[in-house]
C-alpha cells in the first residue's frame, strides 16, 4: 500500500518518528503541500493523511486509487466527506489526542493573565530591578483566582478537564451546554446554567464548544454587553467563534478586562486582524494542543486508525 502524508510538519518536526505509518506500506511524508500539487503528491496512493491540507471533490476525482483519508486532528472541515462517503473512500480523524493539553494550556493563558509572568521576567532582565527603589515592584494588577468564577462554555472532554484545574484552584464553575447534564456534575461541583446566566455571572469565561452555526460569533458585541464589567475571556478552541471586533473594542473600553486566544478566525493570523491592535490582550499561534505527549497520541491513534481500517474494523470513522 502506498501511504502519502500531505502536511506531516505540524505534527511531527522531527522530534517523533513515522515508523508506525512505515511498517503499514510504501510512505511519503511532505512536510506542507500547496493546492496546486495535492493530486500530484497522492497520484496513485491507496491512504493519505491530512492535517489542514483541502481534499477536495476535484483532488478525489484525480486520484481514483483513494480509498482511505486520515485526519492528523480531530476537526475534518478539510475534507470533502460527503464526496468521500460516495466514492467509498473512508475518513478517520483523531478524537480527544489532546484534552489535557489543551486544558493545562487554557490555564497557562489565564495564570499570564493574573500574574504577566512574561512581561515581569524581561522587565528583570531589562534591569528594572536593579534599578528599582523598592525591594519588590509589579507593573500590572495581580489578581488570585480563588473565590472567581469560571464559566465554561462547551462541557465536553476539554471543558470538563479545565472545569477540574478551576476547582483545584478554588474557583467556583458554572458551564454552558447544549446538552443537559446531571447530578454528576453537581456532585463534582460545577452547575450548569443557561447562557446569559453564564455571562452575568462569570469573572471568566473560557470556550471550550465545537464550531456550528449556533455557536459562531457566540462571543459579540450583544453577549458582551451581559457580562460583567471586568471580565476575562479565553478562546483555545475556534477562532470564529468570537467576532474579533467586537472583542477589540470591548477591550479598548475596558468592559472586557483581558483575554487570550490561541485561535483567531484565519489561521495564519492576518495582518490586520482587530486583535493586534487591541490591548491587554495575549495571542498565541494555535499551540495548545501541540506538546509532544499530545502530538505523540496523536500519531498512535492515526496509525491505530489506518490499521484497524486494513483489519476491516474500522474506527474513528466520520
Amino acid at each position: 500500500m502506498k501511504i502519502v502524508v500531505l502536511d506531516g510538519y505540524t505534527e511531527n518536526p522531527g522530534d517523533l518518528s513515522w515508523k508506525g505509518l512505515e511498517d503499514l506500506g510504501d510512505l511519503e511524508v511532505y512536510d506542507r503541500t500547496p493546492k496546486e500539487l495535492c493530486a500530484e503528491r497522492i497520484g496513485d496512493a491507496e491512504a493519505v493523511f491530512s492535517n489542514k491540507t483541502v481534499i477536495s471533490k476535484e483532488i478525489m476525482e484525480q486520484c481514483p486509487s483513494l480509498k482511505y483519508i486520515g485526519v492528523l486532528a480531530t476537526g475534518y472541515n478539510v475534507i470533502d466527506v460527503s464526496e468521500a462517503a460516495k466514492r467509498g473512500i473512508t475518513v478517520t480523524n483523531v478524537p480527544s489526542y489532546g484534552t489535557n493539553a489543551v486544558a493545562q494550556y487554557t490555564m497557562a493563558l489565564l495564570l499570564e493573565l493574573c500574574h504577566h509572568v512574561g512581561d515581569h521576567s524581561d522587565c528583570v532582565k531589562k534591569g528594572g530591578w536593579t534599578s528599582c527603589e523598592d525591594w519588590c515592584f509589579w507593573n500590572y494588577p495581580l489578581m488570585e483566582l480563588a473565590g472567581k468564577t469560571m464559566g465554561i462554555i462547551g462541557f465536553g472532554k476539554i471543558g470538563q478537564a479545565v472545569a477540574g484545574l478551576a476547582l483545584a484552584f478554588g474557583m467556583h464553575v458554572v458551564f454552558y451546554d447544549a446538552f443537559p447534564f446531571g447530578r454528576e456534575s453537581l456532585q463534582n461541583g460545577c452547575r450548569q446554567v443557561a447562557l446569559d446566566d453564564l455571562f452575568s455571572q462569570a469573572d471568566i469565561i473560557s470556550l471550550h464548544c465545537p464550531l456550528f452555526e449556533s455557536t459562531k460569533g457566540i462571543i459579540n458585541r450583544e453577549n458582551i454587553a451581559k457580562m460583567k464589567d471586568g471580565v476575562m475571556i479565553l478562546n483555545d478552541s475556534r477562532g470564529p467563534l468570537i467576532v474579533e471586533e467586537d472583542l477589540r473594542d470591548a477591550l479598548i473600553a475596558g468592559k472586557v478586562s483581558a483575554a487570550a486566544v490561541d485561535v483567531v478566525s484565519t489561521e495564519p493570523i492576518k495582518a490586520d486582524n482587530p486583535l493586534l491592535t487591541a490591548p491587554n490582550i495575549i495571542i498565541t499561534p494555535h499551540i495548545a494542543w501541540a506538546s509532544k505527549q499530545s502530538r505523540q497520541r496523536l500519531m498512535d491513534i492515526a496509525v491505530n486508525n489506518l490499521k484497524a481500517y486494513l483489519d476491516g474494523n474500522v474506527c474513528n470513522q466520520v
